[in-house]
Protein backbone atom coordinates (compact mmCIF):
# COMPACT_ATOMS: atom_id res chain seq x y z
CA UNK A 1 0.00 0.00 0.00
CA UNK A 2 2.23 3.31 -1.34
CA UNK A 3 1.35 5.98 1.02
CA UNK A 4 2.71 9.66 0.33
CA UNK A 5 2.28 12.94 2.58
CA UNK A 6 1.94 15.33 -0.51
CA UNK A 7 3.79 18.74 1.38
CA UNK A 8 2.74 20.95 -1.58
CA UNK A 9 -1.20 20.87 -0.66
CA UNK A 10 -2.87 22.64 1.53
CA UNK A 11 -6.59 23.36 1.92
CA UNK A 12 -8.84 26.41 1.35
CA UNK A 13 -11.86 25.69 3.64
CA UNK A 14 -15.29 27.33 2.25
CA UNK A 15 -17.90 27.19 5.99
CA UNK A 16 -21.41 28.67 6.38
CA UNK A 17 -24.48 28.51 5.23
CA UNK A 18 -24.52 29.95 1.34
CA UNK A 19 -20.86 27.66 1.09
CA UNK A 20 -22.76 25.43 -1.22
CA UNK A 21 -24.63 28.05 -3.17
CA UNK A 22 -21.57 30.91 -3.33
CA UNK A 23 -19.37 27.27 -4.95
CA UNK A 24 -21.72 26.58 -7.41
CA UNK A 25 -21.95 30.00 -9.19
CA UNK A 26 -18.41 30.58 -9.13
CA UNK A 27 -16.65 26.86 -10.04
CA UNK A 28 -16.19 24.42 -12.08
CA UNK A 29 -17.62 21.59 -10.40
CA UNK A 30 -21.39 20.86 -9.48
CA UNK A 31 -21.22 20.81 -5.84
CA UNK A 32 -24.91 19.83 -5.74
CA UNK A 33 -23.57 16.47 -7.13
CA UNK A 34 -20.63 16.15 -4.55
CA UNK A 35 -21.25 13.22 -2.44
CA UNK A 36 -19.76 12.68 0.93
CA UNK A 37 -17.13 10.58 0.80
CA UNK A 38 -15.38 10.96 -2.66
CA UNK A 39 -13.15 14.10 -3.79
CA UNK A 40 -13.47 15.60 -7.26
CA UNK A 41 -11.63 17.94 -9.39
CA UNK A 42 -12.27 21.69 -10.25
CA UNK A 43 -11.17 24.59 -10.89
CA UNK A 44 -11.97 28.53 -10.88
CA UNK A 45 -11.77 29.93 -14.19
CA UNK A 46 -10.80 33.52 -15.98
CA UNK A 47 -13.75 35.24 -17.50
CA UNK A 48 -12.04 33.86 -21.11
CA UNK A 49 -12.88 30.25 -19.85
CA UNK A 50 -9.05 29.28 -18.99
CA UNK A 51 -8.04 28.05 -15.30
CA UNK A 52 -6.74 30.16 -13.05
CA UNK A 53 -6.86 27.73 -9.96
CA UNK A 54 -7.05 23.89 -9.81
CA UNK A 55 -8.17 21.90 -7.09
CA UNK A 56 -9.81 18.63 -5.84
CA UNK A 57 -13.05 19.78 -3.86
CA UNK A 58 -14.73 17.55 -0.83
CA UNK A 59 -17.80 17.58 2.13
CA UNK A 60 -16.07 18.69 5.23
CA UNK A 61 -19.11 18.42 7.23
CA UNK A 62 -22.58 20.32 7.14
CA UNK A 63 -22.03 23.34 4.86
CA UNK A 64 -18.69 23.06 5.12
CA UNK A 65 -15.88 22.30 1.80
CA UNK A 66 -12.59 21.52 1.30
CA UNK A 67 -11.16 23.15 -1.68
CA UNK A 68 -7.11 21.34 -1.69
CA UNK A 69 -4.96 23.11 -3.94
CA UNK A 70 -1.15 23.20 -4.70
CA UNK A 71 0.16 25.28 -1.53
CA UNK A 72 1.97 27.87 -3.68
CA UNK A 73 -1.05 29.52 -5.29
CA UNK A 74 -3.29 28.98 -1.88
CA UNK A 75 -2.82 33.17 -0.96
CA UNK A 76 -3.90 33.95 -4.65
CA UNK A 77 -6.49 31.76 -4.62
CA UNK A 78 -8.20 32.52 -1.41
CA UNK A 79 -7.78 36.11 -2.22
CA UNK A 80 -9.48 35.57 -5.19
CA UNK A 81 -12.53 33.74 -4.06
CA UNK A 82 -12.92 36.37 -1.21
CA UNK A 83 -13.48 39.12 -4.25
CA UNK A 84 -16.66 36.68 -5.54
CA UNK A 85 -17.75 36.53 -1.62
CA UNK A 86 -19.80 40.25 -1.47
CA UNK A 87 -22.88 39.36 1.15
CA UNK A 88 -22.37 35.61 0.58
CA UNK A 89 -22.72 33.81 4.10
CA UNK A 90 -19.63 32.01 3.89
CA UNK A 91 -16.16 31.92 5.92
CA UNK A 92 -13.30 30.85 3.61
CA UNK A 93 -9.72 30.08 5.74
CA UNK A 94 -6.61 28.91 4.44
CA UNK A 95 -5.39 25.68 6.27
CA UNK A 96 -1.93 26.14 6.24
CA UNK A 97 -1.07 23.46 8.73
CA UNK A 98 -2.88 20.96 7.11
CA UNK A 99 -2.18 17.48 6.42
CA UNK A 100 -2.64 15.50 3.10
CA UNK A 101 -1.75 12.43 1.97
CA UNK A 102 -2.88 9.82 -0.55
CA UNK A 103 -2.80 5.75 -0.81
CA UNK A 104 -3.78 3.23 -2.76
CA UNK A 105 -3.73 -0.54 -3.75
CA UNK A 106 -5.24 -1.37 -0.21
CA UNK A 107 -8.12 -2.92 1.37
CA UNK A 108 -9.37 0.76 3.28
CA UNK A 109 -12.46 2.77 2.33
CA UNK A 110 -13.54 6.22 2.31
CA UNK A 111 -14.92 6.99 6.14
CA UNK A 112 -17.69 8.63 7.24
CA UNK A 113 -15.45 11.32 9.12
CA UNK A 114 -14.65 13.36 6.42
CA UNK A 115 -10.94 12.71 7.02
CA UNK A 116 -10.34 9.78 3.93
CA UNK A 117 -12.06 10.39 1.04
CA UNK A 118 -12.19 8.38 -2.33
CA UNK A 119 -10.64 10.24 -5.30
CA UNK A 120 -12.56 9.91 -7.97
CA UNK A 121 -10.85 11.10 -10.89
CA UNK A 122 -9.49 7.36 -10.72
CA UNK A 123 -10.57 4.13 -11.54
CA UNK A 124 -12.11 3.18 -8.48
CA UNK A 125 -11.07 -0.43 -8.32
CA UNK A 126 -7.50 1.06 -7.77
CA UNK A 127 -8.90 2.28 -4.51
CA UNK A 128 -6.97 5.52 -4.55
CA UNK A 129 -7.77 7.96 -1.15
CA UNK A 130 -7.28 11.12 -0.23
CA UNK A 131 -6.86 11.38 3.44
CA UNK A 132 -7.09 14.96 6.01
CA UNK A 133 -5.20 15.29 8.79
CA UNK A 134 -3.39 12.42 8.89
CA UNK A 135 0.51 11.86 8.96
CA UNK A 136 2.25 8.56 7.14
CA UNK A 137 4.17 6.95 9.33
CA UNK A 138 6.56 4.97 6.16
CA UNK A 139 6.06 7.58 3.55
CA UNK A 140 6.86 6.03 -0.20
CA UNK A 141 8.38 8.36 -3.10
CA UNK A 142 6.52 11.12 -4.19
CA UNK A 143 7.60 9.52 -7.62
CA UNK A 144 4.94 6.87 -6.84
CA UNK A 145 2.10 9.43 -7.08
CA UNK A 146 3.24 11.03 -10.26
CA UNK A 147 3.54 8.28 -11.97
CA UNK A 148 0.26 6.83 -10.99
CA UNK A 149 -1.20 10.26 -12.35
CA UNK A 150 0.49 9.76 -15.48
CA UNK A 151 -0.95 6.05 -16.16
CA UNK A 152 -4.13 7.34 -15.26
CA UNK A 153 -4.41 10.78 -17.31
CA UNK A 154 -4.76 12.50 -14.28
CA UNK A 155 -3.46 16.13 -14.79
CA UNK A 156 -2.81 18.98 -12.45
CA UNK A 157 -1.61 22.42 -13.11
CA UNK A 158 1.42 23.54 -12.68
CA UNK A 159 2.79 19.99 -13.18
CA UNK A 160 0.84 19.48 -16.56
CA UNK A 161 0.03 23.13 -17.68
CA UNK A 162 0.57 26.64 -16.85
CA UNK A 163 -2.31 28.43 -15.01
CA UNK A 164 -4.06 30.72 -17.11
CA UNK A 165 -3.07 28.97 -20.23
CA UNK A 166 -5.53 25.64 -20.33
CA UNK A 167 -8.89 25.69 -20.90
CA UNK A 168 -10.89 22.80 -18.83
CA UNK A 169 -11.55 20.67 -22.10
CA UNK A 170 -8.12 20.91 -22.68
CA UNK A 171 -7.33 18.81 -19.72
CA UNK A 172 -10.39 16.82 -19.88
CA UNK A 173 -12.41 17.99 -16.89
CA UNK A 174 -15.32 17.49 -19.32
CA UNK A 175 -14.46 14.06 -18.99
CA UNK A 176 -13.59 13.64 -15.54
CA UNK A 177 -16.14 15.39 -13.25
CA UNK A 178 -14.17 18.51 -13.00
CA UNK A 179 -17.04 20.53 -14.71
CA UNK A 180 -20.72 20.09 -14.09
CA UNK A 181 -21.75 21.03 -18.12
CA UNK A 182 -25.95 20.54 -16.88
CA UNK A 183 -24.88 23.10 -14.41
CA UNK A 184 -26.01 26.74 -14.19
CA UNK A 185 -24.19 30.02 -14.91
CA UNK A 186 -20.31 29.84 -13.06
CA UNK A 187 -17.28 32.07 -14.17
CA UNK A 188 -16.35 31.37 -17.69
CA UNK A 189 -19.45 28.75 -18.25
CA UNK A 190 -20.28 30.72 -21.28
CA UNK A 191 -16.77 29.57 -23.11
CA UNK A 192 -16.83 26.48 -21.44
CA UNK A 193 -20.59 25.66 -22.75
CA UNK A 194 -19.95 26.86 -25.96
CA UNK A 195 -17.18 25.00 -26.48
CA UNK A 196 -18.99 21.81 -25.26
CA UNK A 197 -21.58 22.05 -27.67
CA UNK A 198 -20.39 22.75 -30.70
CA UNK A 199 -17.32 20.26 -30.21
CA UNK A 200 -14.39 22.65 -30.95
CA UNK A 201 -11.68 21.61 -28.74
CA UNK A 202 -8.88 20.93 -30.22
CA UNK A 203 -6.21 20.59 -27.44
CA UNK A 204 -6.53 17.15 -25.22
CA UNK A 205 -4.65 15.40 -22.45
CA UNK A 206 -2.98 12.48 -23.68
CA UNK A 207 -0.53 10.11 -21.97
CA UNK A 208 2.74 9.39 -24.09
CA UNK A 209 5.00 6.95 -24.15
CA UNK A 210 8.57 7.15 -25.56
CA UNK A 211 10.92 4.33 -27.22
CA UNK A 212 13.46 6.34 -24.62
CA UNK A 213 14.07 8.36 -21.39
CA UNK A 214 11.55 11.58 -22.09
CA UNK A 215 13.00 15.09 -22.43
CA UNK A 216 12.32 17.50 -19.08
CA UNK A 217 8.77 18.82 -19.13
CA UNK A 218 7.76 21.70 -21.60
CA UNK A 219 9.70 20.28 -23.85
CA UNK A 220 7.43 20.58 -27.50
CA UNK A 221 5.89 17.94 -29.38
CA UNK A 222 6.53 17.49 -32.82
CA UNK A 223 4.96 16.06 -35.91
CA UNK A 224 7.64 16.78 -39.43
CA UNK A 225 8.81 19.49 -37.57
CA UNK A 226 5.64 21.44 -36.76
CA UNK A 227 4.83 21.73 -33.16
CA UNK A 228 1.61 19.42 -31.88
CA UNK A 229 1.56 20.19 -28.17
CA UNK A 230 3.88 19.98 -25.10
CA UNK A 231 4.95 18.00 -22.49
CA UNK A 232 4.17 17.89 -18.86
CA UNK A 233 4.67 15.10 -16.01
CA UNK A 234 7.03 12.76 -17.05
CA UNK A 235 7.79 9.52 -15.58
CA UNK A 236 11.26 7.53 -17.05
CA UNK A 237 9.31 6.90 -20.65
CA UNK A 238 5.67 7.35 -19.64
CA UNK A 239 3.96 10.93 -19.34
CA UNK A 240 0.94 13.67 -20.35
CA UNK A 241 0.97 15.92 -22.77
CA UNK A 242 -1.46 18.05 -24.22
CA UNK A 243 -1.88 18.04 -27.93
CA UNK A 244 -3.65 19.06 -30.93
CA UNK A 245 -5.55 16.02 -31.92
CA UNK A 246 -6.52 16.84 -35.28
CA UNK A 247 -2.60 17.20 -36.12
CA UNK A 248 -1.75 14.32 -34.05
CA UNK A 249 -4.60 11.84 -35.61
CA UNK A 250 -2.80 13.26 -39.04
CA UNK A 251 0.49 12.46 -37.99
CA UNK A 252 -0.62 8.76 -37.40
CA UNK A 253 -2.68 8.64 -40.68
CA UNK A 254 -0.04 9.10 -42.85
CA UNK A 255 2.38 7.58 -40.75
CA UNK A 256 4.28 9.90 -39.46
CA UNK A 257 6.73 9.71 -36.30
CA UNK A 258 5.75 11.80 -33.22
CA UNK A 259 8.47 13.34 -31.14
CA UNK A 260 9.44 15.06 -28.38
CA UNK A 261 13.42 15.95 -27.95
CA UNK A 262 14.21 13.57 -30.46
CA UNK A 263 12.24 10.62 -28.65
CA UNK A 264 10.10 9.09 -31.01
CA UNK A 265 6.75 9.10 -29.54
CA UNK A 266 3.31 6.78 -28.97
CA UNK A 267 -0.07 8.41 -28.33
CA UNK A 268 -2.89 7.68 -26.16
CA UNK A 269 -6.01 9.04 -24.76
CA UNK A 270 -6.54 8.21 -21.06
CA UNK A 271 -8.94 4.96 -20.43
CA UNK A 272 -11.87 7.42 -19.22
CA UNK A 273 -11.39 9.77 -22.40
CA UNK A 274 -14.08 9.96 -25.19
CA UNK A 275 -11.88 11.03 -28.01
CA UNK A 276 -9.78 9.49 -30.60
CA UNK A 277 -6.12 9.82 -32.04
CA UNK A 278 -7.01 7.04 -35.11
CA UNK A 279 -9.19 9.26 -37.60
CA UNK A 280 -8.15 12.69 -39.37
CA UNK A 281 -9.40 15.66 -37.29
CA UNK A 282 -9.17 13.62 -33.55
CA UNK A 283 -12.67 12.57 -33.49
CA UNK A 284 -14.77 13.30 -30.66
CA UNK A 285 -17.37 10.40 -28.78
CA UNK A 286 -20.25 10.94 -27.42
CA UNK A 287 -21.18 11.68 -24.05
Amino acid sequence: MPAIQLTDRTVILAAGPDARSFLQNIVTTDISALAEGEVRPGALLSPQGKIVFDFVISRAGEDTFRLDCRRDIAEAFLKRLMLYRLRAKVELSLREEALIAVSWDNDSTASQNDSTLLDRRFPEMLGVLRHYGKAVAEECDIGLWHRLRIEHGVAEGGWDYAFGDAFPHDVLFDQNGGVGLAKGCYVGQEVVSRMHHRGTARRRLVIVEGEAPLPAPGMEVTAEGRTIGALGSVSDRIGLAIVRIDRAAEANAAGTPILAGGVKLSLRPPAYARFSLTESGGKEGTA
